[in-house]
C-alpha cells in the first residue's frame, strides 16, 4: 500500500473533520428531546421533518456547490448550523425546535457531498486516484475521534453545568473555527467546473448532460443504493441509543451520591468516547478490507448492519444493556469500514467535476430514507418500545435485502440466457 502524503492540506482536511464532529449535543440529543417534553413519535416528526428539508435541498446544493464554489457552499452550510445550535439553546417549544431542525436539514445539504468533492478533486489534482479509500478513510478516522473527544467534553459539561441545554451554546464554537477554517482552503478546490476559458452556460448545460448520463448506469445506481441505505438506518436510530446508556449508567455502581442527570454525563460521555475511538480505527482499516475482500463486501456488511440492529433490540427487550449496547456498537463500525470504501468505488465511476452532484443524489435517498426510518421508529417506540421497534425495522430492512438480492440474481440469470 502506498504511503499516504501527509502536506499541509491533508492536516485542513483531517482538522474540518475533527472540528465537524465536535457537535457535543450528539451524545444527548434524544436525553435532551425527552426531557423538554417531546414523545418519541414527534421526535420521530423532527427527525423526518429535517431530511425532507435535506432532500428539497439536496441536489441543488450540490450543482451549486459544482459550479458556484464548494467553499461557498460549506461557509453557508456552517451558518445556518450556528444559528440552528442557537435556537436549541434558547427554546423549549416544538414548533421552535422544528425550526432549528430545519435549519439543520438545510446546513447538512450543502454540507454533504461538498467537503468530500474537494476531496476527491485534490487526490486528482496531485494524481493520487489511486489513494481515495485510504486517505478518505484517514481523513474520516479524524472524524470520528473529533466525535469520540466531543463526547468526553459534552459528559463534563453535563456534570458542571447540571443541564443538556449548555451544549448546544459551546457547540456553536468549533463551528466558528471550522468556518475559517474552510476559508484558508486553496482556491483550485472551490470550482471544479468552471474552467478558464469556458462561459457559465455551457458549464452548466455540460455538467447536467453529464450528471445524467452517469447517474443512470446500474453500477453507480447501485453503489448509491446499498450506500444510502445502511447510513440512513444509522442516522435514523442513532440518538435512540442513549435511553439505554441512562439504563447502563443507573447500574454502575460509581458516584453513586451525584445527581442523577450529571452522573448520566459523565457516563454517557465515556460510553461514546470509547465507541467513536473504535470506528475511527474502523475507518483506517477501511481500505485494508477492500483489498482482501473485494466481492459482496457492500451487500454482506449491509446485512451484518441490520443483523447488529436486530440482535441490539432483542438485547434491549431482555434489559441485557451491556450486549446490547456492543450489537450497537457493530452498526457503528460497520458505517466506517463501509463509508470509506463505497465512497471511493463512487468516485472510481463518476467524474470529479460532478462529484458533488452525484453524491448529492446519494444522500437525497438517503435521507428519504431516514424519514421515513426515523418516524416509523419513533411511532413503534411510543407504542411498543424502543426495543421492540430495533427489532422490526431491522427486520424489515433484512427482508428487504435479501429479497432485492435475490431479485437481482434472477434478473441477471435472465439477461444471461
Amino acid at each position: 500500500m502506498q504511503t499516504l502524503v501527509k502536506d499541509k492540506q491533508y492536516y485542513k482536511f483531517c482538522f474540518y473533520g475533527f472540528l465537524k464532529n465536535l457537535r457535543f449535543f450528539d451524545a444527548f440529543f434524544i436525553l435532551f428531546l425527552v426531557e423538554k417534553g417531546i414523545p418519541y413519535t414527534q421526535i420521530g416528526l423532527l427527525y423526518a421533518i429535517r431530511e425532507i428539508v435535506i432532500n428539497i435541498f439536496e441536489i441543488p446544493s450540490g450543482f451549486i456547490a459544482d459550479t458556484y464554489g464548494r467553499k461557498n457552499a460549506l461557509i453557508g452550510s456552517f451558518v445556518a448550523y450556528i444559528i440552528s445550535f442557537y435556537i436549541f439553546y434558547i427554546s423549549s417549544d416544538f414548533w421552535w425546535f422544528m425550526l432549528a431542525f430545519i435549519l439543520y436539514g438545510i446546513g447538512d445539504a450543502f454540507r454533504s457531498g461538498t467537503h468530500k468533492g474537494m476531496i476527491m478533486d485534490y487526490l486528482s489534482i496531485n494524481h493520487w486516484d489511486n489513494q481515495k479509500i485510504n486517505y478518505y478513510g484517514h481523513t474520516r478516522s479524524c472524524s470520528q475521534k473529533g466525535s469520540a473527544i466531543s463526547s468526553l467534553i459534552a459528559g463534563f459539561i453535563v456534570f458542571y453545568s447540571g443541564n443538556y441545554q449548555n451544549i448546544f451554546l459551546y457547540s456553536i464554537i468549533p463551528y466558528l473555527l471550522n468556518l475559517f477554517l474552510i476559508i484558508t482552503y486553496p482556491k483550485e478546490l472551490n470550482l471544479s467546473l468552471k474552467k478558464k476559458n469556458s462561459k457559465s452556460k455551457s458549464n452548466k448545460t455540460l455538467s447536467a448532460k453529464t450528471f445524467f448520463n452517469i447517474i443512470k448506469q446500474p453500477n453507480v445506481l447501485r453503489i448509491i443504493n446499498t450506500s444510502a441505505v445502511h447510513s440512513a438506518y444509522l442516522r435514523a436510530v442513532k440518538d435512540y441509543i442513549q435511553p439505554l446508556m441512562v439504563n447502563v449508567a443507573l447500574l454502575i455502581p460509581f458516584m453513586m451520591d451525584i445527581e442523577t442527570d450529571k452522573k448520566n454525563g459523565v457516563i454517557i460521555g465515556v460510553l461514546y468516547f470509547f465507541i467513536y475511538l473504535i470506528t475511527s480505527k474502523a475507518s483506517q482499516l477501511s481500505s485494508v478490507i477492500a483489498s482482501k475482500h473485494k466481492r459482496n463486501i457492500s451487500y454482506l456488511t449491509l446485512l451484518l448492519g441490520f443483523l447488529s440492529g436486530i440482535l441490539c433490540g432483542v438485547f434491549f427487550i431482555y434489559d441485557l444493556w451491556f450486549l446490547a449496547i456492543l450489537a450497537f456498537v457493530g452498526i457503528y463500525i460497520i458505517e466506517n469500514i463501509r463509508k470509506p470504501i463505497l465512497t471511493g468505488y463512487i468516485s472510481d465511476q463518476v467524474p470529479n467535476e460532478i462529484l458533488t452532484s452525484v453524491i448529492s443524489v446519494q444522500s437525497v435517498l438517503k435521507t428519504t430514507i431516514t424519514a421515513v426510518l426515523a418516524f416509523s421508529f419513533g411511532v413503534l417506540a411510543d407504542l411498543f418500545g424502543i426495543g421492540i421497534s430495533f427489532v422490526v425495522i431491522s427486520g424489515v430492512l433484512v427482508f428487504i435485502t435479501i429479497a432485492l438480492q435475490v431479485f437481482n440474481k434472477i434478473q441477471l440469470k435472465k439477461a444471461a440466457r
